[in-house]
């Protein structure tokens, strides 16, 4: 698939095949995830990987056990085979950047006035959804609103925060979300040329 077809074809798919994924197509999906930038190089994102019916459903009764896609009209997302929850690790920034060749020996975070542990992490993230598209799956990312539960179903350390999760599967057909009615902002409202 073209790179312009990949980036056309993605969108938030609620609803998935009860369908295993290929274990080639888990893997490169994984193998591009890595492959995001990060400041210094640090890379302080990882990533929690649950796979099949017995991994995603302990994932569910952690993080929506209330099954609220199903309430908002989304059962088919609890049918996802593959869950990856991408966690940012802001030690790793603190500490890479105290190493000889950085500026910031102190660790002191101030010097971030942006936190790229959270942009790197939606980096690995964004690459995750687009290598879904290319393999011909759907993925959908959301927010976990209970990271407490989550962190409690896996002894996540609390020095990883979790800034959302990814579903990725086979799309089955389903209803789209009602903000898409929004539609695209055009660019001539979003895109400043020279100046704002």
């Amino acid at each position: 698939m073209q790179f312009q077809d990949v980036v056309r074809r993605r969108r938030m798919v609620r609803n998935f095949e009860e369908r295993a994924l290929a274990p080639e197509a888990v893997e490169q999906i994984l193998r591009n995830a890595l492959r995001g930038p990060s400041a210094g190089f640090s890379q302080g994102f990882e990533f929690l990987v649950l796979e099949g019916p017995a991994q995603t459903r302990r994932f569910w009764d952690a993080v929506s056990a209330e099954r609220g896609w199903e309430r908002a009209g989304w059962p088919g997302v609890y049918n996802a085979p593959l869950v990856i929850v991408p966690l940012a690790h802001k030690q790793a920034y603190l500490d890479r950047y105290a190493e000889p060749d950085k500026p910031w020996p102190d660790r002191d975070e101030s010097h971030w006035p942006v936190p790229y542990w959270y942009i790197d992490t939606g980096f690995a993230a964004l690459l995750i959804l687009l290598s879904a598209v290319d393999a011909g799956l759907g993925a959908i990312f959301f927010g976990i609103t209970d990271a407490h539960a989550l962190r409690t179903a896996y002894g996540i350390p609390e020095a990883y925060e979790p800034i959302g999760a990814i579903c990725i599967g086979y799309p089955a057909p389903d209803h789209r979300s009602g903000s898409l009615k929004r539609g695209h902002r055009p660019g001539s409202e979003v895109i400043h040329r020279g100046e704002w």
